[in-house]
């Protein structure tokens, strides 16, 4: 049964008052010394459950850094595996020679220090081709040696290996051997099949420190010993050499794992030691005994203190009651609290000041009596400022209330209350009725606040320039960060010596009285704002004058500068970044289309090749006449043209240039955009019909970014066919250019491209022109978007939509229009007296 805590004090304070002061003086000796000996105990118990605790954590960690270990090495031979799986298919389906080995063990060992060489046999054991890797070629001179590999007549590591990857046709580990340098090393043989026949192995052989040099991670080499066994347990590698003819000595924390994925008998150990000393020989343990044997004697010497304590409390009191006489007779109010807000003590002064009594005020806990009933949560908040210790030195203002209702301001300071131990034990506060001084203060401050709040809050630079005589009247914040206290900034902002010279005024004209000066002059100066740079800030301003009559009668000028660096700024990045979008979708589009322009220049090439073969046939047999020699050769300039016709094309399409408006004609942006799209038409099988009318009107444009806006256009309507696998009859495009007239546009070239493919969704028309959004799998989402930019810049509009059967969309039309300076009003229905249709297929 439990005994309450207050019934426990009562009894145990009624045990102590009958015991005899000898006994009590016995008792307050032996309880420190007990307390001692008890702390001594708990410490011995601490270093013991610490000590044990940490070979637990060494432990763990040994085995969570050999795991670690594991799996850096274990990926790393997974990777290799997986790349020389792949190797030995590339190599079976493509039927590599020599050569080409060579070439791909060169890249592959270049990146993976771990290997050793790299070699491949055949079914019959014969080394089609080897290379040994640059840090462990064996000869010092690099001349050519042979590995250790498969030999039927002999019975070792890697003839073991190659018969078992020959009977499983998968890859396998070979178990450690020494090579002809003496190092431990393992091999991985990969079979090479083709159609279920065996055609021999890629060799490649890991060098066992190697492995452990680079994929043991470096924090863990500096906490443990890692190293890799065989399986008669012998070292093989490791992160720390032992000296020769030394052993290490044995690890009192061992972690073991397998070398996976290998499971060739090789083990990663990881070893550690203990790094805490026994309970005897520690320095902590006797430190701590020494200290609490000194706690003793010094309690032992507190005793002899005690008296003297007394003689010393005798002259507090006496210079506590000096104090307390002196703070009543000053007129400033004082007010004395504990640690949690209870007042402990105030002095007539504060009584007087707040109209409560003593009695009303001690042992009050917040709220007081004496905070208005408005401001009780401002108050609460400042209390608690003072009871953490984070009053300003320069006091708080606060709002008091009297006792009849009236309220007045207050100055408080703050003081913590040191007790003799030097604790603290509560805050002394002196508060001061400042309600007068405030009030002439604020009458002061009030006309200054409003004229500079406003300003200074602006990031705008504000200044004031006396005209007459050049001086600086104000400034706001942002000019003195910028130019400083000097009539110099104002200067540059005007325009030059703005300020420095006074007008003249002429007779004739209508002068202000006030100022002297030409007011008509004035008020044209500072009516258009104008932009400046200030080379010394490296910034531009845009700059707004006005003149204005300065308090003292004086004419003044007020500049309002605006820093816009920023703006002008974004707007070059935008248009810098606008033009690399542009020739990085001109360089995309063309290398989607790499494959069709490599099969469109193949025939030319071949066509070339064939009449240089024919006649030299023919000349060597002397069997061609001049005539059908001049004949083949200007077959053969002409292929040979057509194919140039072609790289300029795409050369002068993909080459990077800045925007150039220049007069165009559209027929000719046509096609140059139907000769570059008609490669990949022809490749995917669609046909094009291209109408455009006579006499079309010159277009103010860039032709490369028009062509560019019409390549990508015919390139989605082919790829939209080509994926709906439409039948024949179906698979042409049709290109139009006629000129039109809206009210909303006036004369305008529109250029249409219409597909019979599916048509475009619902939810997706009205996201077609977003960034980065594409509804191909493999679509960067930036071609339609940039389409729409370039045609946005020449003043024009682009529009998409589907075409219908009835409910069913039969095809889609993209169409985009250019302005034109014309001043014949064109009929958007009058059909044009020519046209020209060039199918394509």
């Amino acid at each position: 049964m439990s005994v309450p805590l207050p019934a426990a004090k009562r009894l145990f304070g009624r045990w102590w008052r009958s015991q005899s002061p000898a006994r009590q003086d016995r008792f307050a000796t032996l309880g420190p010394l007990l307390s001692v000996l008890l702390f001594l105990a708990a410490i011995i118990s601490a270093f013991w459950y610490l000590r044990n605790e940490e070979i637990e954590r060494e432990i763990e960690s040994v085995k969570r850094d050999t795991e670690l270990t594991q799996q850096q090495v274990g990926l790393r031979l997974i990777q290799n595996q997986e790349a020389l799986i792949r190797m030995a298919r590339d190599m079976v389906e493509r039927d590599a020679d020599p050569e080409e080995f060579v070439a791909q063990a060169v890249a592959f060992a270049r990146e993976r220090p771990e290997l050793t060489h790299l070699s491949w046999v055949d079914a019959r054991r014969r080394v089609r081709a080897s290379h040994w890797a640059m840090l462990y070629h064996p000869t010092p001179s690099g001349a050519q040696a042979e590995p250790l590999l498969p030999v039927e007549s002999r019975v070792n590591e890697p003839e073991t290996t190659f018969r078992a990857a020959r009977d499983s046709r998968s890859p396998v580990y070979s178990r450690s051997f020494v090579d002809t340098t003496g190092a431990p090393v393992f091999q991985l043989q990969v079979p090479l099949v083709q159609r279920n026949a065996f055609n021999g192995v890629l060799i490649v052989e890991y060098s066992i420190d190697a492995l452990v040099r680079h994929f043991v991670p470096a924090d863990v080499a500096q906490r443990h010993l890692m190293s890799v066994l065989d399986e008669q347990e012998k070292v093989l590698a490791a992160t720390v050499t032992t000296t020769p003819g030394q052993s290490s000595r044995r690890a009192l924390i061992v972690s073991d794992a397998p070398l996976t994925p290998a499971l060739n008998g090789l083990l990663l150990r990881g070893q550690g030691w203990r790094t805490s000393i026994g309970l005897v020989n520690n320095t902590l343990f006797w430190m701590v005994v020494a200290l609490s044997v000194l706690t003793v004697w010094m309690l032992l010497g507190t005793w002899r203190h005690v008296r003297r304590r007394s003689q010393i409390q005798g002259a507090l009191v006496q210079e506590t009651n000096f104090r307390r006489a002196m703070e009543n007779s000053m007129p400033t109010g004082m007010r004395a609290m504990d640690m949690e807000g209870r007042v402990t003590y105030v002095n007539a002064a504060f009584c007087q000041m707040t109209g409560f009594s003593n009695a009303e005020l001690v042992g009050r806990l917040p709220p007081y009596p004496y905070w208005p009933p408005d401001r009780i949560d401002e108050n609460h908040r400042l209390l608690q400022q003072e009871l953490q210790g984070r009053s300003p030195s320069g006091g708080i203002e606060v709002r008091l209330m009297r006792k009849d209702g009236s309220v007045f301001d207050a100055r408080m300071y703050i003081s913590p209350l040191i007790d003799p131990k030097g604790q603290q034990t509560g805050w002394m506060t002196s508060i001061t009725n400042i309600t007068e001084a405030k009030r002439i203060r604020d009458q002061l401050s009030a006309s200054h606040e409003r004229f500079t709040t406003v300003l200074e809050g602006l990031d705008a630079s504000v200044s004031v320039l006396s005209v007459q005589q050049g001086e600086l009247l104000f400034v706001n914040r942002s000019y003195r960060l910028w130019f400083g206290g000097d009539a110099v900034g104002h200067q540059q902002l005007a325009g030059g010596a703005a300020g420095t010279t006074p007008f003249v005024a002429d007779a004739e004209d209508d002068n202000d009285p006030l100022s002297g000066l030409p007011t008509q002059e004035l008020t044209e100066t500072g009516a258009n704002p104008r932009e400046v740079f200030v080379e010394s800030l490296q910034k531009w301003f845009d700059v707004r004058a006005r003149y204005l009559q300065w308090t003292d009668g004086r004419l003044a000028q007020m500049l309002i500068a605006t820093d816009i660096t920023a703006r002008l700024r974004a707007e070059e990045q935008a248009a810098a970044q606008a033009e690399k979008a542009q020739v990085t979708s001109r360089l995309v589009t063309m290398g989607e289309m790499a494959s069709s322009v490599a099969h469109e220049l193949n025939q030319p090439l071949t066509a070339i090749t064939n009449y240089c073969n024919g006649m030299v046939s023919r000349v060597k047999a002397e069997s061609i006449a001049q005539d059908d020699l001049i004949a083949a050769l200007q077959k053969t300039a002409r292929q040979a043209e057509r194919a140039g016709q072609i790289i300029h094309r795409i050369r002068n399409f993909v080459k990077r240039s800045e925007p150039q408006r220049q007069p165009a004609e559209a027929r000719q942006i046509v096609e140059d955009a139907v000769e570059l799209a008609g490669i990949e038409l022809r490749r995917r099988n669609v046909a094009i019909h291209t109408y455009v009318a006579q006499r079309l009107p010159i277009i103010m444009a860039d032709p490369i970014l028009i062509e560019q806006v019409l390549l990508n256009l015919l390139k989605n309507a082919a790829e939209a066919i080509d994926s709906a696998q439409l039948p024949t009859q179906r698979r042409h495009i049709e290109l139009r250019v006629v000129p039109r007239h809206t009210p909303e546009e006036g004369g305008v070239i529109e250029f249409s491209v219409t597909d019979m493919g599916p048509g475009i969704k619902d939810e997706v028309i009205g996201r077609l022109y977003e960034a980065f959004f594409s509804t191909k799998a493999e679509g960067l989402g930036i071609g339609l978007s940039l389409c729409r930019s370039i045609i946005e810049s020449h003043r024009g509009r682009m529009r998409a939509q589907n075409l219908y059967n009835g409910q069913q969309a039969v095809g889609c039309r993209f169409a985009f229009t250019l302005p034109v300076e014309t001043t014949v009003r064109i009929d958007a229905t009058a059909t044009p007296a020519e046209g020209e249709t060039t199918p394509s297929a």
